[in-house]
């Protein structure tokens, strides 16, 4: 793969989390029935981040739950072609019965991982709503799914990939496109 260019930085990534969370409170009229659920891996700091400016702004703690749709994918034999898949559970602490759920990920692509992660949701419980919040909308969607939420968007080809990196997990924050 050849870097084609940086897109986000870190200073440019907390501001898009900072429009993300007063429009998450806007659209949910504060955040008093909200969930974050992380999607594994790279969207549960993002949930993190999300909950402590939420926290900033409101003075609230929104609850944060993570997932992991590994098993809820219906493309497995693409995904890990080479091992048998894991199981893995979710950890969400809160009933998600009557709340305002919000699915975290880091790049909405196909649509695939979310649909799966919604499947995951309902198995737990049945939530008031589901919303969608990504740091990057690239799009090709595959199934009819956007984001409610976009931190930025950044049209690609299918010849490109769009890969984030966090402090938590990379040890950097930055967001870059590739060429395949």
């Amino acid at each position: 793969m050849k870097k084609k260019a940086d897109i986000l930085d870190e200073a440019a990534m907390n501001r898009a989390l900072t429009r993300m969370s007063h429009e998450i409170l806007e659209k949910n009229k504060g955040g008093e029935e909200l969930i974050l659920v992380g999607i594994k891996t790279r969207g549960v700091p993002i949930a993190k981040r999300l909950q402590d400016k939420i926290k900033q702004i409101e003075s609230i703690e929104v609850p944060v739950g993570e997932i992991d749709i590994t098993l809820y994918r219906d493309d497995l034999e693409k995904v890990s072609t080479n091992s048998d898949p894991e199981i893995k559970s979710a950890t969400i602490d809160e009933d998600l019965s009557g709340k305002n759920v919000i699915l975290i990920d880091d790049v909405l692509y196909t649509g695939r991982t979310v649909r799966a992660a919604m499947d995951a949701v309902m198995d737990i419980g049945r939530p008031a709503l589901i919303q969608l919040g990504v740091l990057v909308d690239r799009g090709h969607r595959e199934l009819p799914i956007r984001a409610d939420y976009v931190g930025k968007n950044i049209p690609t080809s299918e010849k490109e990939i769009i890969v984030v990196q966090l402090n938590e997990i990379d040890g950097d924050d930055r967001v870059s496109i590739y060429e395949k």
